[in-house]
């Protein structure tokens, strides 16, 4: 099967930036495509420099929608946004002021990735932080709080984070242009065999002050491939009920509305919507954003927002005028509270539910021209 390669390298342009990420990118370009991969061909797609988070998350969900084997090539720079104090990769237009709105959020990544089978990803991350994020990073971890950096429990990540630079000038990306000159000898190693020998090549430039990322894939047995296993067989309802089993044995070890229990109430939205239930996924998001209000988490926070927005994408798919006059009456009072990045979402559900009232169901539509932020698409 052949396999994909997503190539970003982003930073700001101008002053202030901290790496020049595009210029690993001639290099990695000389790599042929199927060393890149580990694939015998692959679909290779650069992104140089781009200047808009929907346009690198639309690139991204088409990457992570691709059958095959998946691997990202990420250079760029971290930075927080003043609001919520999220890592986000800074893109050619952001500043200080306007990371929020121009640049990705990191959380973006783990939010398209997570539904691709178990050891089908692997990153490959060379990263500048500022002085703000570098703190953030090396902050102690939280139980139960995810490492801000975390691409999902499927895939496979290898890189680093280097802290912010001792003196003015522009950073290059040495982990990147390293990885990159290994594999233009065209043998493509064992990815963690690949990731020490760069570290080795870069060491003589002080990689011991760097942020080392290594997280494996999933071992054989894992139940997130099981679960894969079963949906990619057409047997939706094995699926659920497997994963409603492992919900319910995270909420007995962990608590009802603990992180691991309530990834599994995730995995079970996305389910149903990988089983074409729209109505079942969308009530199932819907819950899931009440169960993390309930719980004191903010209106902002990226789990909640992205619980709405799966939600509202999920209520657009639903014909049944029945059903969606039920659920948008729930959905507009959600969304009074969670209003999400995009402006008009409240109104976009209060237009639909006067025209289903008035005349019948209308066409399945989404907000604007696109899915909600963090909305699922399935290939």
């Amino acid at each position: 099967m052949p396999g994909t390669v997503l190539l970003l390298a982003a930073s700001p342009l101008g002053r202030g930036r901290l790496v020049d990420a595009a210029s690993v990118l001639p290099v990695l370009a000389a790599v042929p495509p199927s060393v890149l991969s580990g694939a015998d061909t692959a679909n290779v797609v650069e992104l140089a420099d781009p200047l808009e988070p929907q346009a690198v998350l639309t690139r991204l969900r088409a990457a992570a929608a691709a059958p095959g084997p998946l691997t990202v090539y990420v250079a760029g720079e971290l930075r927080l946004d003043r609001r919520q104090r999220l890592p986000h990769l800074a893109l050619a237009r952001t500043t200080p002021a306007t990371v929020r709105y121009t640049a990705l959020p990191w959380h973006w990544f783990r939010d398209e990735l997570r539904l691709r089978p178990a050891g089908a990803t692997t990153l490959f991350l060379d990263l500048h932080a500022d002085a703000d994020t570098w703190r953030a990073l090396c902050e102690p971890p939280v139980p139960g709080r995810p490492f801000p950096l975390d691409c999902g429990r499927d895939a496979a990540v290898y890189g680093r984070v280097a802290p912010p630079p001792s003196r003015r000038g522009v950073a290059a990306p040495a982990y990147m242009k390293a990885l990159a000159t290994l594999l233009r000898s065209g043998r493509r190693l064992p990815d963690e065999e690949l990731h020490q020998r760069t570290l080795a090549r870069i060491a003589p430039e002080g990689v011991g002050a760097d942020l080392v990322l290594a997280q494996r894939g999933p071992l054989p047995g894992d139940p997130h491939a099981a679960v894969t296993a079963a949906v990619r067989a057409g047997r939706h309802a094995e699926a659920d009920a497997l994963a409603a089993r492992l919900e319910q044995a995270a909420g007995l070890a962990h608590g009802t509305v603990s992180e691991e229990a309530l990834h599994w109430s995730e995995v079970r939205a996305d389910l149903a919507m990988l089983a074409g239930d729209a109505a079942r996924s969308c009530r199932a998001w819907m819950a899931l954003a009440g169960t993390r209000l309930a719980a004191g988490q903010p209106a902002d926070a990226p789990a909640v927002e992205a619980a709405v927005d799966r939600a509202h994408h999920q209520w657009g798919r639903v014909d049944d005028p029945v059903r969606v006059r039920e659920l948008g009456v729930q959905l507009v009072e959600l969304r009074s509270r969670v209003p999400g990045r995009r402006e008009g979402a409240v109104e976009h559900v209060r237009r639909r539910l006067r025209v289903v009232q008035g005349r019948g169901a209308m066409p399945a539509g989404r907000l604007r021209t696109d899915p909600p932020q963090g909305a699922t698409t399935v290939p």
